[in-house]
């Protein structure tokens, strides 16, 4: 996470949220119960100084237990309620574009509105080194006692300090190499990329989010899940991945990502501190129905979640290493995030209902580095979730027909087993965006077009060839020094945002030298990175 702090927009590190406040609570109140959170949770009085390296990246985390912090406070006026939350939400949206200094304490900025001395709304922007979603969930329901003038029992989650103790524990270590090995073999093998869209020109940008929620849609997944015995994430899980593989036009093997994943272990429920590692789930969704898919589903999410704590630093080397390999970038192109435990019951029933059903509301969405995203808000009650989606996949109204069709595919499984055959009844016949230069190489659809931009810009001129599903890349060059190796180092980090191109699997040199043409051929891979792989798959 400090990693991407230190590299990426603080609008995608930063969370922001408005906490509910209990009827009556004044100002200095409010004030007193913020103090008391900061001092009841070290993560929150945590600050990671630069470290002694060239790049000053912090090598350790400092808790700090005594400091200062300061809070802003906004006069309400006269707005009514509708307008105050308008007013939250302003406040919120611009605050988490101001970075949280990662050497100073605390990891969590708050904005009071008030109307004199009454308290009416706090908004809370959250640095995610001090809290993910789910941590965030308990400091919401820990403000909110506090504020009601409710004592708390002693803490008893382990602190991050004693989560980094027992990561470096020889038991921690074992579970680390095992999830890197899960890791390995899927960025190994899996498919690379999801979507096969002529569309798809560059990186993801420019996203629609559009809010979903449905009482009706609540109760068929209840029902699913009696009639399937399984939990409500794994058959959301398992129904988006379905709509996914059919709007891809391709079922088979499936990469998804899920955020924060490490999350389902009972010690680590309470845990304030930021545990946001994915789980990688390889899913076949070549399954007869969404029954069965279902129980694949189980299965694999269960094996990735296994598999979700590593060790960090492993795991950027292991992604540079498969894409040296492997010639192709991972990406979270598919991503499934399951908020709905993370939302506490007084922000769920502080919601006015849904005025329609379903009652869809298109929302601001932050650049998000994916091409489709599931965000499941709630469960109980109304399910609410997020549709998250580039417009190189989704358009604004395909992705009203995608949602759309979850829906209708809840509704179909709460009777009984759904034909995955059928599917084209739900959301429409699969869409062949794909023109005549894309090919399946390596278990991934690849743009030969994007292939050679990405050539050009690597390497200059060249010609490439596509033979017995190698991709062969023929350069010329006056370079001595210039060979596959360097061939293939260059085009690899020419491939960051080109997610439908692929290095090639050889490359032909041909250097000019004095005494005529010299030829060298080769994968152009280092053997220390093959040996390096190797031993984890």
């Amino acid at each position: 996470m400090i990693r991407c702090i230190r590299s990426d927009a603080p609008e995608q590190i930063n969370k922001d949220s408005v906490w509910p406040v209990p009827p009556g609570t004044s100002v200095p109140a409010g004030l007193v119960a913020l103090r008391l959170l900061v001092e009841r949770h070290e993560s929150l009085r945590t600050s990671f100084p630069a470290g002694p390296g060239r790049d000053g990246f912090p090598d350790r985390q400092v808790v700090h237990p005594s400091g200062r912090f300061a809070v802003t406070v906004v006069e309400a006026d006269d707005h009514d309620d509708s307008r105050l939350d308008a007013l939250a939400a302003v406040l919120g949206r611009a605050d988490i574009a101001v970075p949280l200094d990662l050497a100073a304490a605390p990891r969590i900025r708050f904005t009071l509105v008030a109307r004199g001395d009454r308290l009416l709304r706090l908004v809370a922007v959250v640095c995610h080194a001090g809290a993910d979603g789910a941590a965030t969930a308990v400091l919401i329901q820990d403000w909110y006692a506090l504020a009601a003038g409710k004592e708390l029992p002693p803490v008893v989650a382990p602190t991050p300090l004693r989560l980094a103790a027992a990561e470096q524990s020889a038991q921690g270590r074992r579970k680390a190499a095992a999830g890197l090995r899960h890791w390995a073999r899927v960025l190994g093998t899996g498919p690379q990329t999801v979507f096969a869209d002529a569309r798809i020109t560059g990186p993801p940008r420019d996203h629609t989010a559009l809010l979903v929620r449905s009482r009706g849609a609540a109760d068929h997944l209840a029902a699913v899940c009696r009639r399937v015995g399984a939990s409500p994430s794994v058959v959301l899980l398992a129904a988006f991945a379905a709509l996914v593989a059919h709007r891809a036009g391709r079922r088979g093997e499936l990469v998804m990502s899920a955020l924060s994943a490490n999350r389902h272990q009972a010690e680590l429920m309470d845990h304030v501190g930021t545990l946001a590692q994915d789980a990688l789930v390889l899913l076949d969704t070549e399954a007869a129905d969404l029954d069965q898919l279902i129980g694949r589903a189980k299965a694999a999410s269960l094996k990735a979640y296994w598999h979700s704590i590593l060790d960090a630093e492993q795991v950027w080397q292991l992604v540079e290493d498969v894409a040296h390999r492997r010639g192709a970038r991972f990406a979270r192109q598919v991503v499934v995030n399951d908020l709905s435990l993370t939302v506490p019951a007084a922000v769920a029933d502080a919601q006015a209902p849904p005025s329609a059903d379903p009652e869809l509301t298109p929302m601001p969405s932050p650049p998000l580095p994916v091409r489709l995203m599931l965000a499941i808000v709630r469960i109980t009650g109304s399910l609410d979730f997020v549709l998250v989606a580039c417009p190189q996949v989704l358009d604004p109204e395909e992705t009203e027909g995608f949602s759309r069709a979850l829906l209708a595919l809840l509704a179909a499984a709460a009777e009984g087993p759904v034909l995955l055959a059928d599917l084209p009844a739900v959301l429409g016949p699969p869409v062949d965006g794909r023109g005549d230069r894309w090919r399946l190489v390596d278990g991934s659809w690849v743009d030969l077009d994007a292939v050679e931009a990405l050539l050009e810009s690597a390497i200059g001129p060249h010609r490439l060839v596509l033979a017995d599903g190698e991709l062969v890349a023929e350069v010329a060059t006056v370079d001595a020094a210039f060979g596959p190796g360097a061939a293939h180092r260059a085009v690899v980090a020419a491939l960051p945002g080109r997610d439908t191109a692929m290095a090639p699997h050889r490359y032909v040199v041909r250097r000019t030298t004095p005494d005529g043409e010299e030829v060298e051929a080769g994968s152009g891979r280092d053997p220390e990175i093959v040996a390096r792989l190797s031993t984890l798959t």
